[in-house]
């Protein structure tokens, strides 16, 4: 490896001596430490000896010689100055590699007996090993332990059921190759990258079908292609085989890749300032509208670059950020800050968790029929449709709005917990009706309620604050919807309706404890005032009969009338009418007002006369001048019509109808 540098050759091709000849080792700093400590390897100098013997102690050996202690304190320098220089994994690029690294050392970690998460607890020692010399990596201490913590979770649920399907496959092996397709089930299934099962393979002298894993990547490219709901051009140009994922349950902000980029409904390869679209990450913080509840919203930013996200949808199984491009350009593969408006989500998480408490309190109040039939879940207020055969009472909308505020009241801690299907019926937990799931579902304790919930949530019950129901009423036969507030929101509502009945006191003149009191006597006083206005119409009906009665004039033997009579009222007309029948005698008769700008008719025909003038005929007449028509009985008939002010001209024609009448 040793490379005696002598010479400098110039342009034109001649040697000249160096002014200090020099030996390039290509020891690096490894090497070089090994040789100034006296030692024989890498892994003995003081850097690597300290990581070496807190992973020995973290696996409980003794055995500092384990091949897999070096590749663990090996893998943990790199991973960490990684992600601190801001890789994150992923399942392409450099991130990739990054995943790659990471789950070899949690293989190794899992072949010294380690079964709980432990990589990321090694970079504190790396840390006080190099931070003083990278101080970036200590500032960047807590989030390469998350990362890192994290990545292994998410590994750790496959690598045990992983490395089972492979000791299956390597006792049925005939020879000395692993199935191209077992290579590619670990890594499309389990999560295995295709040198970790060479690794496994090598270990046990074993080799993996390397083209075989090829052909099946190839078929399983062919079928993204045909079943992906993505653009026919953009999924040729770069295949999307895996979803997006939601990092959103416990962060507000990831990294995330840019996978595809869509403008106008077209894949892109750049979106640029000023365009609206939609952009994929391999990972995100951003809820996508689901299970009733909405979409987040806020901002992927890069350097120099700023995607305002307006809403959050599904498409396929990746996660759409749909919004604008406020500044900058952003491009498929770039990495970008995710982050989404932590105040909305907040308040979306209050809303939700509180659904799932009034579900399991409507269950109590009203039996166990109760069943979900839609909701909506928004940072404003939280919509719940349910199955039930009659409306609410007083009384049992204040018991769930009880049963609700005492489990926030309890301030319990919610708990979310991934697990199979039957484990999850075990336990109780509410399915909905019509709703899919795969075989691993989630589950969530919030209080006394237990469901199936792939959303987000509070941490407590008494995060929600206060919860408060502001409607109920049926949508549909055997549904009914609720409308309820939480937090800041039911807070708010609760004052408007306190600063209601302040002003509703001061109207009445009384105290707030007496406000019922009054309302009641004022009340009373109105029917009162009522029942005296009614015997005054009366009174003013009977008076106006006596004075219409003499505007009658005869027509071939019957008296006839017609007149306006301002500031009465329907029922007033037809008192009048029915005094002026009786005064009369043989008479049709037709009175008219004006109410809300349109013209009210009702017309009256003794009965000795109805054979040959009908009232619904005379109503009419006068009607059909004033834009309007009516109907009713021969001797009593009503109407209106949209131009009042015809009224006097339609009135005053109404002797020469009847005249007409009378002579056919």
């Amino acid at each position: 490896n040793l490379v005696f540098m002598q010479y400098d050759r110039d342009r034109e091709g001649n040697l000249n001596p160096l002014p200090r000849p020099s030996v390039d080792t290509g020891m690096g700093l490894e090497r070089l430490a090994a040789i100034m400590q006296g030692v024989h390897s890498n892994y003995e100098i003081d850097l690597f000896r300290r990581l070496i013997g807190e992973a020995a102690r973290l696996a409980g050996t003794d055995d500092l010689d384990n091949p897999s202690l070096k590749v663990i304190a090996d893998h943990i320098r790199s991973c960490s100055f990684l992600i601190a220089d801001g890789v994150m994994p992923a399942n392409e690029g450099r991130g990739y590699v990054l995943r790659r690294i990471i789950r070899r050392a949690a293989r190794h970690g899992h072949k010294l007996g380690l079964r709980e998460p432990f990589f990321h607890r090694l970079v504190a020692p790396l840390v006080a090993e190099m931070g003083a010399a990278y101080p970036v990596l200590a500032e960047r201490q807590a989030e390469v332990e998350r990362v890192l913590r994290q990545e292994e979770e998410r590994f750790a649920e496959t690598l045990e059921k992983g490395l089972r399907l492979l000791e299956d496959a390597i006792e049925r092996m005939s020879g000395d190759t692993i199935p191209g397709e077992t290579v590619f089930r670990l890594y499309d299934t389990y999560g295995f990258p295709v040198d970790l099962t060479a690794d496994i393979a090598r270990e046990r002298g074993l080799k993996i079908d390397e083209a075989g894993f090829e052909r099946e990547m190839a078929a399983q490219r062919e079928r993204a292609r045909a079943a992906s709901s993505f653009d026919a051009d953009y999924t040729e140009a770069q295949p999307i085989d895996t979803p997006t994922e939601f990092t959103g349950y416990d962060r507000d902000a990831d990294a995330g890749r840019v996978l595809a980029l869509f403008v106008d409904g077209k894949a892109v390869d750049e979106i640029h300032a000023g365009q609206e679209g939609r952009v994929i990450l391999d990972r995100t913080p951003f809820y996508a509208e689901s299970g009733g509840q909405v979409g987040d919203t806020g901002v992927l930013e890069a350097e120099g670059a700023r995607f305002e996200v307006l809403d959050t949808q599904k498409q396929g199984q990746a996660h759409a950020h749909i919004g604008r491009m406020a500044e900058g350009s952003l491009r498929r593969g770039d990495v970008v800050t995710a982050r989404i408006d932590s105040a909305r989500r907040q308040a979306i998480r209050l809303n939700h968790s509180a659904t799932h408490l009034l579900h399991a309190a409507l269950r109590r109040v009203l039996g166990e029929h109760v069943q979900q039939k839609g909701s909506l879940v928004n940072d404003e207020r939280l919509r719940f449709d349910f199955a039930h055969f009659e409306p609410m009472t007083r009384e049992q909308i204040e018991e769930v709005e009880r049963l609700v505020n005492e489990q926030i009241r309890l301030n319990a801690e919610t708990e979310a917990a991934v697990m199979s299907m039957d484990e999850a019926m075990k336990t109780g937990a509410m399915a909905l009706f019509g709703e899919k799931y795969g075989d691993r579902v989630r589950v969530m304790k919030i209080g006394f309620s237990t469901e199936l919930c792939g959303g987000t949530h509070v941490a407590r019950t008494g995060d929600i604050g206060l919860f408060k129901i502001v409607s109920e009423g049926g949508i549909a036969s055997g549904v009914r919807r609720i409308e309820a507030l939480t937090g800041a929101a039911a807070l708010a509502w609760v004052e408007a309706e306190d600063r209601l009945i302040d002003e509703l006191a001061g109207l009445v003149k009384a105290p707030r404890s007496e406000l019922d009191d009054k309302v009641a006597q004022l009340l009373e006083r109105n029917r009162d005032l009522e029942r005296e206005l009614e015997r005054l119409k009366a009174k003013l009906a009977a008076a106006a009969g006596s004075d219409l009665a003499g505007q009658a004039v005869e027509v071939a033997g019957i008296r006839v009338l017609a007149a306006k009579i301002d500031g009465a009222d329907v029922k007033t007309l037809r008192e009048t009418l029915d005094q002026l029948k009786n005064r009369l005698g043989q008479a049709a008769i037709v009175l008219a007002t004006e109410c809300d700008g349109k013209a009210v008719l009702v017309a009256g025909v003794t009965r000795g006369e109805t054979d040959r003038i009908k009232a619904g005929e005379l109503v009419n007449f006068v009607a059909g001048q004033v834009g309007g028509k009516g109907g009713g009985r021969p001797d009593m008939a009503q109407a209106g019509g949209s131009q009042p002010e015809k009224l006097p001209e339609a009135l005053s024609s109404v002797p020469e109808w009847v005249a007409q009448k009378l002579s056919g």
